[in-house]
């Protein structure tokens, strides 16, 4: 899942935080959204529900926002990330 990450980060289009992820998801305009274990419980649930009237795709990260946040190659914790566009990644495919 880290090297797909990278990859989107790199080629890709993707937004980090819980803010940005909550308006990309009422535009429409998140493909995908990833959690980090360590996510507040009403947080995560509240982005599960916008996610599933958005109908997107929602990854449980297996890291916490420290490693979610290192993998995407930034200095700081995130706990929410949503991608918007894939890239030359295949993340959207994929359903680990």
């Amino acid at each position: 899942m880290n090297s797909r990450l990278k990859l989107v980060m790199k080629s890709g289009k993707a937004i980090l935080g819980y803010k940005a992820t909550t308006k990309a998801l009422r535009r429409g305009k998140a493909k995908m959204i990833l959690i980090a274990s360590n996510c507040p419980p009403l947080r995560k649930s509240e982005v599960e529900y916008l996610a599933m009237l958005a109908k997107t795709t929602v990854h449980h990260y297996s890291g916490d926002n420290t490693d979610l946040g290192t993998a995407c190659g930034k200095f700081f914790n995130c706990s929410v990330l949503s991608i918007l566009d894939g890239g030359d990644s295949d993340i959207l495919a994929s359903k680990e």
